[in-house]
Formats: structure tokens, C-alpha cells, sequence
């Protein structure tokens, strides 16, 4: 691929910024329960199969959404559809502070579900109007960053707020819901396509446009679903979303139940945890990026930094077993890495093989295949922990599914070859 110089001008980082902002926003939110679980469980008599359906129901519901709002982004647009994505959540954010049982969180989490759906339809739709392929995959890694920040974040502010000013659990959840409206605020009076915004320069939009993509059409489901492209995106997303879920939601429970660490001093194993994530995140866009710069075809790079991630998940078949925390945790670490690097160039498929128009469609329907795949994991890990009590051969899944998911997709997609919808 031919060097092209930077242009001046910014804007495309600042949207990337806010990207960022609205990522780490979604995870702080989706995760509060999970820092509070231990807490609850004691105040309330919660069993592990119970929060099982909790987690598992939020993953049906958010993989419905995703599908709701990957149809819709390629009809709205990524500022109209982040805003209702972010107000949807929102609502059910707040709405937590009602409930006590699981049956209730399982309830008020359905409106959150739904709108934090909208996150990563709206947030790549954005990349691919803002950044040509060559920077696609490094701004991607970037904002898909803010997942870890939002896991590091959660356990240090719900701490803070809970154990260290000793309010009621449910402050956690009005406070980090207040910070929502302010990046809805920010969203609505930044955000504009490239050809709109007031701010850009002529070179910035040169650079951006200098990959023209068809920007006019409409893909419904069943048009993309008859692409074997279509099938090996969704196949990556079922077996590598409920890995990364299923950490999110359990992890809290696992330091507590195997090392006897609660809310007061759980935070810095998942602070190291989710900072090597976020280097992972970032590292394996920039190692593709870095081969695309240096003549590798996209469908070569993408796969190369795939496999390089699951060579790093491997060890963490070894996490359950481990005699010290630190020693898990930088197994635990590893894994979240590769799954960071790895799915940071999974999602960087549609915009690479498929028209605009269709893109949301197809991140909708990966979404919803990372759910359901999400939704069996979570609900079988309950079952699992009630019954034999060894989170072991969650563990050993965990290590080989990206292998066995590189080998599928590519399988299914062996070519890497642009997509044209037929009409």
C-alpha cells in the first residue's frame, strides 16, 4: 500500500476520542453489578444460577438489540443512533437502583441491554466514515480500549463510593449514570460526517475520502446472510464474545470465591488485568495497521495478528489452578489481551469487505451471534458453579477459542475478498 503523508487536522482523533469516551461509558455501566455481586449476594440470598440468568438475559437482550440497532445505523447514521443508544441505557441504568432481587435486576437491565446494543453498530459505523482503511483497525483498537479503561474504572469508583464513603449500593449507580449526560451532550454538538463538519480541513477530508465506498443502497438480513463473509464474522463473534463477557460479569466472583478477595481489595487484580487488555486492544490494531503500511494484503494482516492473539490466550487454561492470585491474574491478563487484539481486527471485517450500507446490518447480526453464544456460556457457567463449584473447564474453553475460532473464520473466508451485495 502506498505511503500517503498525514494531512492537518485533528478531527478524526477527536471523534475517536469521544468513541473512546461513550465505550468506557458502556462498561462502567454494564459492570456495576458485577463489583457489587459479592454484596448483594450476601444482602440479598443471591445463588450463582440466579445471577447467571441475570447476566444470561442481559446477553439475549442486548444481542436482540444489536440486531435492532445494526439495521438502524445504516439508516440513521452513527450521531442519531448513539444518542437513542446512550438514552435507552441510561434509563435502564437508573432503573437498577430499584431492584434488590435477580429476578427484578433481571427486569431493570432489559432497556440497558438494548441501548448499550447500539455501542460498537454506532461506534464502527463512525470509524469507517472517519478513518480510510489504513488507520480503521488502530482507531478501532483504540476506542475498543475503553472497555478495559471502563473495567478498570468500575471496581476502583464503585469501591471508592460503597466501601470507602460508605454510601448505599445504589449510589453507584446514580453517579456513574450522571456522567452519560454529559457525553450525550458533547455527542450531539461534535459529531458530523466528515463532508459536514465545520472543523475539518480540506487535506484531513482528501485523506479520508481518498478510499471511496458506496455510500448508497440497502441490505437487509437476509441479503448479507448470503454471504459465507457474513458467516465467518458471526462464527468469530459466538466463540469469542462469551469469553470476554464472561469474564466481565464473573471475574469479581472468581477473586472472591477462589482467593477470598471482596469489594475492598479486589480492585488492583482487575486493574492489572484490564490494563493489559488495554494494551492488547491497542497493539493488535497497530500490528496490522503496521503490515497493511508495509505492502501485506488486509486479509493476511488481519489473520496474522488473530493468531499471534491466540497464541497468547493459551496459558490461561492453567488460571483456575493457579496457587497465588498475581499468578492468575496474569494469566486472566494475557487472555484479555488476545481477546482485545483479536477482536479489534475480527471488527474491522465489515468495514474492509462490505459497502457502508451494509455494515451495521452485519455488526448487528455479529452482535447478536457474540450474544447468544454469550447467553449459553453465562447460563452454563452458573449451572456449573452451583453444581461443582471449579470454574477449571470455563478456563480451558476460554484458551482454545480463538484458535478454534481463527480456524473457522478463515475456513469460511478463506479469500478475504470485498463483498458486493446483489441487488
Amino acid at each position: 500500500m502506498e505511503a500517503i503523508a498525514k494531512p492537518r487536522g485533528r478531527v478524526r482523533w477527536v471523534i475517536c476520542g469521544l468513541l473512546f469516551a461513550a465505550v468506557v461509558l458502556s462498561y462502567i455501566d454494564r459492570l456495576v453489578l458485577g463489583v457489587l455481586k459479592p454484596q448483594l449476594t450476601a444482602l440479598y440470598g443471591w445463588t450463582n444460577s440466579g445471577y447467571g440468568d441475570v447476566t444470561g438475559y442481559f446477553q439475549v437482550c442486548y444481542g436482540l438489540g444489536f440486531l435492532a440497532f445494526g439495521w438502524l445505523i445504516d439508516r440513521i447514521g452513527p450521531r442519531l443512533g448513539y444518542m437513542l443508544a446512550m438514552g435507552i441505557w441510561t434509563i435502564g441504568h437508573f432503573a437498577q437502583v430499584l431492584a434488590t432481587t435477580t429476578t427484578g435486576f433481571a427486569i431493570a437491565r432489559i432497556p440497558l441491554a438494548l441501548g448499550e446494543a447500539g455501542t460498537y453498530p454506532s461506534a464502527l459505523a463512525a470509524a469507517s466514515q472517519w478513518f480510510p482503511k489504513r488507520e480503521r483497525a488502530l482507531a478501532i483498537g483504540i476506542f475498543n480500549a475503553g472497555a478495559n479503561v471502563g473495567a478498570i474504572v468500575t471496581p476502583l469508583l464503585v469501591s471508592f463510593l460503597v466501601a470507602g464513603l460508605l454510601l448505599d449500593w445504589r449510589w453507584a449507580f446514580l453517579v456513574t449514570g450522571a456522567f452519560n449526560l454529559i457525553w450525550l451532550v458533547a455527542w450531539w454538538r461534535y459529531y458530523r460526517k466528515p463532508g459536514d463538519h465545520a472543523r475539518i480541513t480540506a487535506e484531513e477530508r482528501a485523506y479520508i475520502d481518498v478510499e471511496p465506498q458506496e455510500d448508497v443502497g440497502r441490505a437487509g438480513f437476509a441479503r448479507v446472510l448470503r454471504h459465507r463473509e457474513t458467516w465467518a464474522y458471526m462464527a468469530g463473534r459466538f466463540l469469542i464474545d462469551p469469553v470476554w463477557w464472561t469474564f466481565l460479569f464473573w471475574l469479581p466472583d472468581f477473586f472472591h470465591t477462589r482467593y477470598g478477595y471482596d469489594l475492598k481489595n479486589f480492585g488492583p487484580p482487575l486493574v492489572a488485568i484490564y490494563m493489559l487488555a488495554d494494551i492488547g486492544a491497542v497493539a493488535g490494531g497497530w500490528y496490522s495497521s503496521h503490515l497493511l503500511k508495509r505492502g501485506v494484503a488486509t486479509g493476511r494482516a488481519r489473520k496474522r495478528a488473530m493468531f499471534v492473539c491466540a497464541l497468547f490466550a493459551l496459558p490461561v487454561m492453567f488460571a483456575a489452578q493457579a496457587s497465588d492470585i498475581w499468578i492468575a491474574v496474569g494469566f486472566i491478563g494475557l487472555a484479555c489481551a488476545a481477546h482485545q487484539g483479536f477482536s479489534t481486527n475480527l471488527f474491522a471485517l465489515p468495514g474492509d469487505l462490505f459497502p457502508r450500507y451494509a455494515q451495521g446490518t452485519l455488526i448487528g447480526l455479529g452482535g447478536f451471534a457474540g450474544a447468544a453464544g454469550g447467553f449459553i456460556a453465562s447460563k452454563s457457567l452458573g449451572l456449573l458453579l452451583d453444581r461443582v463449584g471449579s470454574y477449571e473447564p470455563f478456563f480451558i474453553a476460554c484458551g482454545l477459542a480463538y484458535l478454534v475460532a481463527l480456524l473457522v473464520t478463515h475456513l469460511l473466508n478463506p479469500r478475504y475478498a470485498k463483498v458486493r451485495i446483489a441487488g
